[in-house]
């Protein structure tokens, strides 16, 4: 079987930067530090959204590879600049791939490991020698900010990787995903108007064109879903508890990943987090994470690392990684 290895690792965060104190009264900016973790967000500005974001973190990606161009380009977003045309090809356009195959998906905030498996897959089947994945959120455009319970966790991002053919005597970067939905619960974390089936927002504020969110079955759902991904993926990549050197989640909320971290008996200090400085960049969380964590020294040649994420959909992915040399992030 083709294995795929990562070659590049990029990030980029719009400059403004957000406080709590600039968004709510410090009571509830109390309260968000406390159990959200979040104190800061970057957000967008200048007429920027997704595919400029997208366009820097890929720009970054493909420095760190050494490259200039792909042979794919797969862009993971929920906040698309335009509902048509997809934003890859534009992005690819701007990284001087015009002619490059290049989508969108939409997967919550499980883009990012649902991209690199069908990137995988391209290079599995040798539809491609190298596919950059990009996931980038614009989510400051999608929370109402009159609705206290979503308003403050969003963050805006993108991150990217470079996956690559492994060379002759190279080993895999990247282990089996184990991934999977469920669209029972659909209405779990959605934006109920804008698409084919409510083209506007039926009630008079708009607050449909928004995102609406039940925290309870989310917390539910989430930790469920990613301990039973999380475990499975070990499984198959053949690793015992003890090989994982860490465990790099969805940033979602503190709370979250303090109930996975117990759920799996995991240590919270091999953890890293950063929701604290980013918020929830929902699809980009995990390679901007990724990316910052190469950037510190946290992410080291060798280390095993599990990946997991949980978005909506209901969307879940998990894979396993053994880190590489000679990779130097790009942020």
């Amino acid at each position: 079987m083709t294995q795929t290895v990562v070659a590049g690792l990029g990030c980029w965060l719009p400059p403004t930067v957000v406080r709590n104190a600039d968004l709510m009264a410090p009571g509830l900016d109390a309260f968000v530090r406390r159990r959200i973790g979040i104190a800061q967000r970057h957000r967008i500005t200048d007429g920027h959204a997704t595919v400029h974001l997208a366009t820097e973190a890929g720009a970054r990606a493909l420095t760190s590879a050494n490259t200039e161009r792909t042979d794919a380009v797969i862009l993971a977003t929920t906040t698309p600049d335009r509902l048509c045309p997809a934003g890859a090809p534009e992005v690819a356009s701007r990284l001087g791939m015009t002619g490059t195959p290049a989508l969108d998906i939409n997967a919550g905030c499980s883009g990012f490991l649902y991209a690199c498996e069908l990137a995988k897959g391209l290079i599995a089947a040798g539809t491609a020698g190298s596919v950059l994945v990009i996931a980038a959120e614009s989510t400051s455009t999608m929370v109402n900010p009159a609705d206290s319970a979503t308003a403050p966790i969003f963050g805006d991002g993108a991150g990217a990787v470079v996956l690559r053919r492994a060379g002759p005597g190279q080993e895999a970067t990247l282990g089996p995903t184990v991934w999977g939905s469920d669209g029972t619960l659909a209405d779990t974390i959605s934006i109920p108007a804008g698409g084919a089936r409510q083209r506007s927002a039926a009630d008079t504020d708009g607050a449909d064109l928004y995102l609406h969110m039940h925290g309870s079955e989310v917390l539910r759902n989430a930790v469920r879903r990613m301990k039973q991904a999380a475990i499975a993926a070990r499984a198959a990549a053949g690793w015992d508890p003890s090989d994982i050197d860490l465990l790099i989640a969805h940033q979602a909320n503190a709370a979250i990943s303090k109930a996975l971290a117990a759920a799996l008996d995991f240590r919270a200090d091999r953890m890293p987090s950063n929701i604290d400085s980013v918020g929830n960049t929902a699809a980009a969380s995990l390679p901007i994470l990724l990316a910052q964590a190469a950037r510190d020294g946290t992410l080291k040649e060798g280390q095993r690392i599990l990946l997991v994420a949980f978005g909506s959909g209901l969307s879940w992915a998990a894979t396993t990684t053994t880190w590489p040399p000679g990779i130097t992030a790009h942020l």
